[in-house]
């Protein structure tokens, strides 16, 4: 695997862009601008690698677009050494962008070919999150409590599981609506009974598998 000065280029390319759509943390953009993405892509893809835009992965799933990456961990807050949720981990680029920043990160794929496909590569480019297999919509209560939840597809409601494991002044960021669009939610919980709830704008993800997802 190569990252040569015209990849490095590219990211940084890929960074004013996201830059332009209003992506401000610069530990976000740092992140985004030292993970080569292109290493995702198969060789006779590479064009598409700094496009922001999401791209297949197969099984159904997407390597998600850049910008919604950045907005999703920009609104997560992230401090480093925060020990981070991730449901769904899909390709594991956005598993890489939190590691970059400092988290310590807890990831579940529900689909087995992605997770030990996942499981296999991230290494290989020097990525380490702590992988799990499994249904991601009740979260991992033997490792909770999370200081932040990232649900990276989209939810029917808010499943409570994740709710639970989050720590008392934690961050969960999770597309919530139909198949179609969801709308993009950060809950804050404040304490153990009161959750404060913001809501941002629409995106499109692929669904929340599981229990307390899309059965």
């Amino acid at each position: 695997m190569i990252d040569s000065y015209k990849h490095k280029g590219m990211r940084r390319r890929l960074v004013k862009i996201l830059m332009e759509k209003g992506i401000r943390d610069k530990a976000v953009l740092n992140a985004v601008e030292k993970v080569p993405r292109h290493y995702f892509f198969d060789n006779a893809l590479l064009a598409h690698a700094y496009q922001d835009k999401a791209f297949p992965i197969g099984e159904g799933q997407t390597i998600s677009q850049p910008f919604t990456v950045a907005y999703q961990t920009e609104k997560l807050v992230i401090s480093p050494g925060d020990k981070v949720l991730e449901v769904g981990t899909g390709s594991g680029y956005q598993a890489c962008v939190l590691l970059e920043i400092g988290a310590k990160v807890y990831t579940i794929e529900y689909n087995k070919v992605l997770y030990h496909r996942t499981r296999k590569f991230l290494p290989t480019m020097g990525y380490q999150p702590h992988f799990f297999q499994g249904d991601g919509s009740k979260g991992l209560p033997r490792h909770a409590p999370f200081d932040k939840i990232i649900v990276t597809a989209g939810a029917p409601s808010i499943p409570a599981s994740l709710v639970q494991q989050l720590k008392p002044g934690g961050i969960m960021i999770i597309p919530v609506g139909d198949h179609k669009r969801q709308k993009m939610l950060r809950l804050t919980k404040v304490t153990d009974k009161k959750i404060k709830r913001e809501t941002f704008e629409y995106f499109s993800f692929v669904p929340l598998l599981g229990e307390e997802g899309w059965k």
